[in-house]
């Protein structure tokens, strides 16, 4: 049999072949173990680990051995396959019971599948023309799709539990079939835009208009100004020599032509 084993070594693996390991006696064994136990051995492939051991059982005439001799063939066994006593047991089991070791398959057991790819594909499309509702009631469409309206294609989903409907839903089949991309919508955000106000039907909120009558020799005109309640319609009309903000809003001076919007609310004035 091809053997690994670790040692001090920058390779650490290194491969031997091993002889008529099988046949060693019972104090041959116990200087082997005994001596080897720094060394760990591991076989090349598994099915040729089993045939070995097999052959060191035949070799080693293990079930008619007394106990003490028995320990000594699975120290042996285990030492060289590298694996563990209570594997080295389980593997003699087998060999006793079936007269050889094979591989197993190791095939996991399978359930058979209930809710095949046409299910899925129509509850992605329920959840779409229903913009995916809760389970129960996603459910209760399908089952009346079926029972109802006699669409035979619904009559499997019509049988699922709620619990395995958000199964499905969180399945990679469903995520793939019914994710839905679209490209980003552009929100436009108000940052210096001169509007009038929005009182939300509250009265207070004022809209002023100024306008200048003009120059007259160098000397400012008079600002007309007209304050309307945006809810009431209440409106004042005034004039002033001056206009602007460097009198603390009163229209006193300024030298803007062109109109504004204010609005009034709890007795303060904010000039738009």
């Amino acid at each position: 049999m091809i053997l690994k084993f670790v040692v001090c070594h920058p390779l650490r693996w290194m491969r031997i072949w091993m002889k008529n390991a099988e046949g060693l006696k019972p104090e041959e064994i116990d200087d082997f173990v005994t001596g080897s136990s720094p060394i760990e051995f591991a076989g090349e492939t598994r099915q040729e680990i089993y045939d070995w051991i097999a052959a060191t059982l035949v070799q080693q005439e293990y079930f008619a051995q007394q106990k003490k001799q028995r320990g000594r063939v699975r120290a042996l066994v285990s030492k060289v396959s590298g694996l563990s006593m209570p594997q080295v047991t389980r593997l003699i089991r087998r060999y006793h019971a079936d007269g050889e070791i094979r591989v197993q398959s190791g095939g996991r057991q399978e359930f058979a599948v209930k809710y095949t790819a046409k299910d899925l594909e129509l509850l992605i499309e329920v959840d779409r023309a229903h913009d995916r509702l809760n389970g129960a009631a996603t459910r209760k469409i399908i089952q009346r799709e079926w029972q109802v309206f006699g669409k035979r294609e619904y009559a499997n989903l019509a049988e699922i539990s709620v619990s395995h409907l958000y199964n499905l839903r969180n399945s990679v089949g469903y995520r793939q079939r019914a994710a839905e991309f679209t490209q980003t919508k552009p929100a436009g955000v108000a940052i210096g835009e001169r509007r009038r106000p929005d009182p939300g039907g509250r009265p207070g909120y004022l809209r002023i208009d100024t306008v200048h009558q003009g120059d007259w020799d160098g000397v400012k005109g008079v600002y007309h100004l007209n304050a309307v309640d945006e809810v009431t319609q209440w409106e004042v009309l005034g004039g002033a020599g001056l206009c602007g903000t460097d009198h603390g809003g009163a229209c006193v001076a300024s030298d803007r032509g062109d109109a504004a919007s204010v609005s009034v609310s709890g007795g303060r004035t904010a000039r738009r």
